[in-house]
């Protein structure tokens, strides 16, 4: 008797409450080929639907139930993903309230993925009575199949037939037994080509927002919110569509072409010759690099916190540890927060290590994504630099995982599964005995407290590299100054004019983007809103609209009040376009930069605009918050703070913590090297010690003040926030389900869960409660994040879909999100 092999298998598509493995046994022919995970077709459910699912144990079925069905078809010849990270994606289920198969989605290139395709065969012996009471729709699209001899494709057969894709003609001919259907599995890796698509904020809430768009349109939508941005190709192929789909949502202003050098290896013309040359490092330096080398050295798990102030050369240092670490034939990771870095960290790593450097960040078309995962995974690719999904990188000997600028809140995964690159990093090294280090002039709270308590190894760089100081810092208090629609003050308009008269670039600050950020009637004050959220518009002088910069809508100003009929319409608020008409009024001859998400559709528009900027193309920079951080321009010499007003008073605990380090980061921009530079901040509020402390670039004094705090309200680092999102269409709905959650969760924490300490707010409607058309409360559990904790939060995650009065709003669970809603 043979003896049967059976699999355990993570299936697609399906929800969080019956996410379980799932039990096949192995064809005699597969036998020798099935390995831990690779991906497989299966037939899932009572109709034996076919699903994609992963591998994730092969074991001998010594008793088999005799239910058990075997899988169809095994995709890949090879695992497509290593063991160590199939493992990570069991770890990030449980932490994250994700299935198991987006866990693993979110590591795998979207080249690489499967979509299953239909496929339609006719059928053998048809019984002429139905033959003969088929409608000319069904017999043309027989007809039609009838001539494939290979069947014919979904996508294929409904163009041909000029189909709806929600057209009843192909379920009527499967139910006839006319047609056989098989769900096969295909993958493309998408060919170059210069013409790309992106969403425009529209675009990016389409859907949510009461957009009306076909299925193929949506897809499309789907597609590129997965992805950031891809060659025409790519999207038609992907989404199944023509190329006149995108070119709808072009018309509909959802999505935007641009013209992009597609290379499938983008920086495939650079050196092989690494560059030897020794790193230069002081004494400071010197001594964090020798700590960090002997933590590495260990061949240990270990993690580090290299805390230095702007500018005192934090980069050379882990450069001098990744020397070593390649040395020893090992890889290394290199995050950073922003696509906006990565152009001048790629120019640094590629002039030290040449070919040996990959880059993964979502402006890469997803032929290029692919073909840099493939080298990374072969060994090519010693150095990988991305933006948060690159910790991910298939790295089989990594030595070490640097994250710069580690407090950025884009480390942060806000969508499933809602991951924190830094944890993930954290098991990573864990799991192969590397070195984890964190960078930054300004570092969370939590990460600093590991440090002073020893979990962290603590490095510290207090000094500038090179003779140059911190810049000179003021204050400059707008309380006395009337700047009507302006955004510049006395003070910093004399500064402006001495900087540039020195032959001097200027960078400036302002961390809302459009050109009036509110339009309102000055007769009733009636400010226009959002027709599908709680908040005002912001008109946007360039296409002259108002847009939702939650949902994207968009429409023209208007002529009059829709309430009292007066033709008093207000724009008021500053955006960084006003800024740029102003500084054109204010300084006609000099040329001025403005860097914001309306002016940076992909990578090469950081890069040239950022390049032309060091080249001295501009004398100033006007920018939110991608001008404030990581990057190096030696001869700025003053920068200006236009509002540091705006971060203070949010509605979230971090609001002082997000205040301190962009003030912080964006005067640090200014006086690198051996100058000292100036920065003037402007505030109606000059007394607040946030402020003061950022101006000095006192993070300890800082720290020690909001770390008091953070113990007195049980925030983090001294618990841990769990916020539970409750979304719907019905206000009244969701804030039922919510209430109904708030009870359950007081039933198990008084019973299955009594050992679970937590302390558990009432729900409460969203700061903006209303979005697409949506709306949203929030309930926050203040608890430790405990295997136990989790276990409850699973529990009530499983248990709500199934509760009558949480019919149609859908839940989900965030460890430590970015903001509170």
């Amino acid at each position: 008797m043979l003896e049967t092999t059976v699999v355990q298998i993570a299936v697609a598509q399906a929800s969080f409450y019956f996410d379980r493995p799932y039990s096949y046994t192995v064809p005699h022919a597969l036998r020798e080929k099935v390995q831990i995970g690779c991906r497989v077709m299966v037939p899932f459910g009572g109709g034996n639907r076919r699903r994609q699912g992963i591998i994730i144990s092969v074991g001998d079925g010594a008793d088999v139930p005799e239910k058990l069905k075997p899988i169809d078809e095994l995709l890949d010849e090879s695992p497509i993903i290593s063991g160590e990270l199939l493992k990570l994606a069991l770890w990030m289920k449980e932490r994250t309230f994700s299935t198991t198969f987006e866990c693993v989605r979110a590591m795998l290139p979207t080249g690489l993925t499967m979509r299953v395709q239909p496929r339609y065969r006719t059928a053998r012996d048809i019984a002429p009575d139905i033959l003969e009471a088929l409608s000319f729709d069904e017999k043309q699209a027989l007809t039609f199949v009838s001539r494939c001899p290979e069947g014919a494709g979904e996508d294929v057969l409904l163009k041909k037939l000029g189909l709806a894709a929600d057209a009843p003609v192909l379920r009527s001919l499967l139910k006839k037994g006319a047609l056989l259907r098989d769900d096969g599995a295909t993958r493309h890796t998408g060919d170059a080509s210069v013409r790309m698509l992106r969403l425009t904020e529209a675009g990016e809430t389409a859907d949510a927002a009461g957009e009306k768009l076909t299925d193929r349109q949506a897809a499309v939508l789907s597609l590129l919110r997965d992805v950031g941005c891809a060659s025409l190709k790519e999207v038609c192929y992907f989404s199944s569509v023509t190329r006149a789909v995108p070119e709808a949502l072009v018309k509909k202003g959802l999505a935007v072409y641009y013209d992009h050098e597609v290379l499938r290896t983008p920086y495939a013309t650079l050196k092989n010759t690494p560059d030897p040359t020794p790193i230069p490092l002081n004494a400071e330096q010197k001594k964090a690099a020798d700590t960090l080398l002997a933590a590495y050295g260990a061949g240990k798990p270990a993690a580090a916190l290299l805390y230095g102030v702007t500018g005192s050369g934090k980069t050379q240092v882990y450069m001098h540890l990744i020397d070593r670490v390649l040395a020893d034939g090992k890889q290394v990771i290199v995050l950073v927060p922003e696509i906006s870095l990565t152009p001048q960290m790629m120019g640094i790593f590629l002039d030290r290590y040449g070919k040996r450097v990959a880059v993964l960040h979502s402006a890469l078309s997803i032929g290029e994504r692919m073909d840099e995962w493939k080298r990374i995974r072969r060994g090519d690719a010693r150095v990988v630099v991305g933006t948060r999904s690159a910790v991910f990188a298939p790295c089989e000997k990594l030595g070490m995982i640097v994250i710069d600028e580690e407090q950025e809140h884009t480390y942060k995964s806000e969508s499933n599964p809602r991951y924190h690159a830094r944890e993930v990093a954290k098991y990573r090294c864990a799991a192969q005995g590397a070195l984890l280090l964190l960078t930054s002039a300004t570092p969370s709270v939590e990460s600093y407290q590991a440090a002073l308590t020893g979990r962290y190894i603590l490095c510290k760089l207090e000094n500038r590299f090179g003779d140059g100081g911190l810049p000179q810092v003021e204050i400059a208090d707008l309380r006395g100054e009337t700047l009507a629609d302006n955004s510049i003050g006395e003070k910093l308009l004399t500064e402006m004019h001495e900087t540039l008269d020195a032959g001097k670039q200027v960078i400036l600050l302002l961390n809302r983007r459009g050109f009036h950020t509110h339009v309102s009637c000055r007769s009733c004050g009636y400010v226009f809103t959002c027709p599908s959220c709680s908040i005002s518009m912001t008109y946007h002088r360039a296409n002259r609209q108002m847009i939702c910069h939650y949902c994207g809508h968009m429409e023209p100003p208007p002529r009059v009040c829709p309430t009292c009929g007066s033709d008093k319409i207000r724009f008021a608020g500053l955006g960084t376009q006003r800024v740029e008409e102003e500084l054109a009024e204010k300084f006609p001859d000099v040329p001025v930069l403005r860097m914001d998400a309306d002016t940076t559709m992909s990578r090469l528009s950081y890069e040239k605009k950022f390049g032309d900027f060091a080249a001295g193309k501009y004398r100033i920079m006007i920018g939110t918050q991608m001008v404030a951080k990581g990057l190096d321009f030696p001869e700025v010499g003053l920068v200006g703070v236009l509002s540091a007003d705006q971060l203070l008073y949010t509605a979230d605990y971090r609001a002082f913590e997000m205040t301190f380090a962009l003030l912080t980061q964006v005067v640090g921009r200014a006086g690198r090297r051996d100058a000292v530079g100036k920065a003037v901040i402007q505030t109606y509020v000059p007394d607040n010690p946030v402020i003061a402390l950022a101006a000095r670039q006192d993070y300890p004094a800082f720290f020690e003040n909001e770390i008091a705090v953070r113990k007195m309200m049980h925030y983090p680092p001294y618990a841990d926030l769990c916020l539970f999102g409750f979304v719907g269409v019905s206000e009244r709905a969701v804030a039922e389900a919510a209430n109904a959650f708030l009870r359950e969760l007081h039933t198990l924490s008084v019973g299955t869960f009594a050992d679970v300490p937590l302390i558990a707010l009432d729900p409460t409607p969203a700061t903006v409660v209303r979005v697409a058309g949506k709306y949203r409360y929030r309930l926050i559990v203040k608890t430790k994040n405990s295997s136990r904790f989790r276990a409850m939060a699973a529990t009530l995650l499983e248990m709500f879909p199934k509760s009558p009065v949480c019919k149609g709003v859908t839940v989900y669970a965030d460890i430590n999100p970015v903001t509170l809603l």
